[in-house]
C-alpha cells in the first residue's frame, strides 16, 4: 500500500464511440428552441390579449398577468436568438453525435410509446410492458428476470394506489376483465 497514486479507471463497454458523426451542433439546437420559445410566446401572447390582458373594473382582467410573462419570454427568447447570431464566427462544438442520439432514443420513443398505451391499456400493462422491455432490450437482463421484477413492480404499485390509497388510476381491458 505504499503507492497512494493508483488509479482506478472503469470503461463502459457500451459507451458510444468516440468516432461517431455529429448530429447537430450546440448553435443550431440553440438557435431552435429560442425560436420554438418565440413562437410560444407569440402564441401565448395572442391568445391572452383575446382573453383580456388590461384592467377592468374589478382589476386585471384574465390575461393580463400571462400576457406580460409571455413578453418576457418573447424577449428573452429574442435576446438568445441575438446571442447565438452573435457567436456565429466562433467554432461549434458538438452538441450530440448519432451513437449518442441513438441512445437517448432508445430510452425517448419507448417511454413516448408508453404515454400513449397508457391510454388504451391502461397503467399497469403499459407499466409492465416499459419495465420488463427495458430491462430485457436495453438492459440485457435475462427475460425471466425482467418479466418478474416487472410483475412484481406493477403488483406493489396496483396494492399502494388501487387497494391501499383507493386512487383512480388509468385502467385499460385487463382491468375492466379482471372486476377492477
Amino acid at each position: 500500500m505504499a503507492n497512494q497514486d493508483i488509479e482506478i479507471v472503469v470503461e463502459d463497454p457500451t459507451a458510444p464511440e468516440e468516432s461517431s458523426p455529429a448530429v447537430a451542433d450546440n448553435r443550431t439546437v440553440e438557435a431552435v428552441v429560442m425560436v420554438l420559445l418565440g413562437a410560444l410566446a407569440i402564441l401565448l401572447g395572442w391568445d391572452n390579449w383575446r382573453t383580456g390582458a388590461s384592467w377592468d373594473d374589478t382589476g386585471p382582467q384574465a390575461g393580463y398577468f400571462p400576457f406580460y410573462l409571455s413578453i418576457i419570454l418573447g424577449g428573452a427568447s429574442l435576446y438568445g436568438l441575438v446571442g447565438v447570431l452573435v457567436k456565429r464566427s466562433e467554432p461549434a462544438e458538438t452538441f450530440v453525435t448519432r451513437a449518442q442520439l441513438r441512445r437517448v432514443l432508445q430510452v425517448f420513443v419507448p417511454t413516448f410509446l408508453f404515454c400513449f398505451a397508457m391510454q388504451w391499456l391502461g397503467l399497469y400493462v403499459a407499466s409492465f410492458l416499459l419495465i420488463a422491455g427495458f430491462m430485457a432490450i436495453i438492459g440485457k437482463i435475462a427475460w425471466w428476470k425482467s418479466l418478474l421484477t416487472a410483475f412484481i413492480f406493477v403488483a406493489i404499485m396496483f396494492v399502494t394506489f388501487d387497494i391501499a390509497f383507493d386512487v383512480i388510476m388509468p385502467k385499460g381491458p385487463l382491468e375492466a376483465a379482471l372486476g377492477r
